[in-house]
């Protein structure tokens, strides 16, 4: 969708029309589950978190300046409610993140999944290792590596400096490697 596309129909909810905000959602909801899942692992809290996105996101468009694209808008949302969450976990003393399989997933991963098993297999060896990155690592990743961010937009979401996010980029990257090498010890010879 394009930022005159997104200014449309961010004009049409701001005038009351509840339609244009189901477009919103319907064009980002692929977005933001891609973001929780790899933030959070894929268990009910994404979906949760997921959800909140969109409240949130509804509640703040009276104020949405345009100085972003709402799609980054959108994303720094998903990824400040992730943080949010993976710190709850922390102060309740739960686990921080649990990949959980088949009930919690998402319609298009289970496509995905009788498409092209393989993808789905590195995929989730993906997200198991994004689940045991610190956070500062993993929302670095999941913007830059996953959802194809540039630095500059990856630097505006976190509120970042740039050297800080080419830092953690690499120290994250080096760090999941070495997680799927003990995670899947076939990982060094995939690709």
């Amino acid at each position: 969708m394009s930022n005159k596309e997104d200014t449309y129909y961010i004009n049409k909810i701001l005038e009351g029309d509840s339609n244009a905000f189901s477009i919103i959602v319907d064009r980002y909801k692929d977005r933001v589950a891609s973001v929780t899942i790899n933030m959070l692992g894929n268990v009910p809290a994404a979906e949760d978190v997921g959800q909140e996105v969109f409240i949130r996101l509804f509640r703040a468009l009276p104020n949405f300046r345009g100085d972003a694209k709402l799609s980054t808008y959108i994303t720094r949302i998903a990824i400040n409610l992730s943080l949010t969450e993976i710190d709850k976990r922390k102060r309740k003393g739960t686990s921080p993140l649990v990949v959980a399989t088949s009930e919690g997933e998402y319609h298009k991963q289970i496509e995905d999944r009788s498409e092209n098993p393989s993808n789905f297999e590195t995929r989730e060896w993906i997200q198991k290792g994004l689940a045991m990155l610190a956070p500062e690592f993993r929302s670095v990743l999941v913007l830059r590596l996953v959802e194809g961010y540039s630095v500059k937009e990856t630097c505006q979401m976190l509120d970042l400096p740039q050297g800080t996010v080419l830092s953690r980029q690499a120290r994250g990257t080096n760090k999941l490697k070495e997680i799927l090498s003990q995670l899947n010890p076939h990982y060094g010879k995939m690709g």
